[in-house]
């Protein structure tokens, strides 16, 4: 086994793999011969020095070919510094350990570490994929589901299994009954039917039935970055012309990056809505 670098979006399985690659390289011997260090740890330069010096030091009976194994999750948080103390301790010990690394974005991790390292990206997971997972939770544990209420938990995890696993887990010991009114009652998140109204008003050049749809969303607490996300993942699926659809995910693109940098008032998304209604007519010019 190599150093490896696990990199891809949250909840898709990064850490599970590489705890299933030990468990499978390493078998009774996991527990003594793997080290993991997470997100509540502290992975300054001392922890480098100390804790992971003094495992990588640790001499372990494993069989010919084996290697103990350090699970650095979240890499891509530890300091520059800290990094660079890895890189040493990571040439002293190559004989006898194996680093592996998971991190959502493998820029963030120093070039001498990623040319150590085979880097392995993990992409978001489909909607297929987390359908099928849910439907085997919900038949295990015998929970009480409508099909449109797992879509709704799909809808709102946007590719992350832990997230939708934990709307489920949510929306059961709240609601014990997963249907689509109460998933999104407890993500809090604006119902997609709501969005699908205002964008079918903006299709329609209607901006004034679009301003009172998104003005409802508002003034019910949403925030402007709740609903410009909700209004990207309606328009992905929402059936209107391939010309149209790209015209009307740019200008969201950049109310999103606008949004993003603090300007979040109700002004960008009515902005949002005349620019969306006048997207049609562009596209086709055009």
């Amino acid at each position: 086994m190599p150093n490896l670098i696990f990199s891809g979006p949250p909840g898709t399985g990064k850490t599970t793999s590489i705890l299933a690659l030990a468990h499978e390289l390493l078998g009774a011997n996991f527990k003594e011969a793997v080290l993991e260090l997470n997100a509540s740890d502290d992975r300054g330069i001392d922890v480098v020095r100390s804790k992971i010096k003094m495992f990588a030091q640790k001499k372990v009976t494993l069989p010919l070919g084996r290697h103990k194994i350090i699970l650095l999750d979240e890499a891509d948080s530890m300091t520059s510094g800290a990094q660079q103390a890895l890189r040493r301790t990571m040439e002293i010990y190559s004989n006898t350990t194996r680093f592996a690394l998971a991190c959502n974005t493998s820029a963030k991790i120093i070039e001498p570490i990623q040319s150590r390292c085979a880097i392995v990206r993990f992409s978001r997971l489909s909607d297929r994929d987390i359908l099928d997972r849910l439907l085997k939770v919900v038949q295990t544990e015998n929970v009480p589901y409508v099909p449109e209420g797992l879509e709704a938990v799909v809808f709102t995890a946007d590719g992350d299994m832990r997230q939708a696993l934990n709307n489920l887990q949510a929306t059961y010991s709240g609601f014990h009954f997963v249907n689509q009114d109460n998933v999104f009652k407890v993500c809090d998140q604006p119902h997609p039917l709501h969005v699908i109204n205002i964008i079918r008003h903006t299709v329609g050049g209607n901006i004034d039935d679009a301003y009172a749809g998104l003005k409802q969303l508002y003034d019910l607490g949403y925030s402007a970055s709740d609903i410009i996300t909700t209004l990207f993942r309606v328009v992905k699926n929402y059936e209107m012309p391939e010309f149209v659809k790209l015209e009307y995910l740019k200008e969201i693109g950049f109310a999103h990056m606008r949004i993003a940098d603090g300007v979040g008032s109700i002004l960008q998304l009515s902005g949002l809505l005349a620019k969306l209604c006048m997207a049609r007519d562009k596209a086709i010019t055009v």
